[in-house]
């Protein structure tokens, strides 16, 4: 929402079938963030989904190196190479959602220029400033789809945990992870090439044997929150520049298990997939 500097992004995008909420998309996503703002910031995060609310954030208690080590697996050959709701329930929600997620005041909306209501909600040391023009951008590019304003202050920078959550997807056989880049507050620049220092995860039930490879959580994570986690991982880092816009995998693409047939684009060619 203003000025900062983000560096080692991690994001991770997975299909599975949850034993309660069924199809669905997981999303991780961490980075070390620098506020460069004068005062709080926030970081925004537009989701592939219709539905989504508190619970789809998962807490992740002791396991707060899932992402690492997702990395930890795939990075050999990386670099060598280079609670749920139904209908009823989301009718029901308020048109803004804010609520304490790790360091995060979060505010969840399906329309973005919505959210200066709910502001004051939001401790006054961590209220960003909201970018009117910011906001009117993602209801237009993305209506109807959650975005998340995930609210820090200063301190707070350099602390957060990994954000994981599950949603049901917009479309289910195509991946997204969001990274739609702008530091500054302005509407992103659509055609601009922009720095990337990213790793990329990406996971699904439904790979064959010997896809991938295999992620070591360690004994102590909670059944509920592996449920919701890959046996088995493909990746890659990616630096220098791309294209700005959002990661992107067919499902089938997924499967044979090629990373370097993943590309940095934005959704206005996600079609061409």
């Amino acid at each position: 929402m203003d000025q900062a500097e983000f560096s080692g992004t991690t994001l991770y995008g997975g299909r599975l079938r949850h034993p309660v909420h069924g199809l669905i998309h997981v999303l991780g996503y961490q980075n070390t963030a620098v506020n460069l703002a004068d005062g709080p910031n926030a970081m925004v995060l537009h989701l592939p989904t219709y539905r989504m609310g508190p619970g789809n954030f998962l807490s992740l208690g002791t396991s707060s190196d899932v992402l690492e080590r997702m990395v930890e697996a795939v990075r050999p050959v990386a670099v060598a190479a280079a609670g749920g709701m139904d209908w009823m329930e989301w009718d029901a929600t308020p048109e803004v959602q804010v609520f304490e997620h790790d360091i995060y005041t979060v505010l969840l909306a399906h329309t973005p220029t919505a959210l200066p209501m709910a502001l004051a909600e939001v401790p006054e040391h961590e209220r960003p400033r909201l970018s009117e023009p910011l906001l009117r951008f993602y209801e237009e590019r993305y209506p109807g789809r959650a975005l998340a304003v995930c609210c820090f202050d200063n301190a707070q920078a350099a602390q957060a945990e990994p954000l994981l959550m599950w949603y049901p997807p917009i479309d289910a056989d195509v991946l997204t992870l969001p990274a739609l880049d702008c530091h500054t507050g302005d509407v992103p620049a659509l055609n601009s090439e922009v720095p990337v220092d990213h790793w990329v995860l990406l996971g699904t039930d439904e790979a064959p044997e010997k896809w991938g490879f295999p992620v070591d959580y360690g004994e102590d994570m909670r059944h509920d929150l592996r449920q919701f986690l890959p046996g088995a991982v493909v990746g890659r880092y990616f630096d220098g520049t791309l294209p700005n816009g959002d990661f992107c995998i067919r499902h089938e693409d997924l499967l044979a298990g090629d990373p370097d047939g993943l590309p940095g684009l934005d959704l206005l060619t996600r079609t061409a997939l």
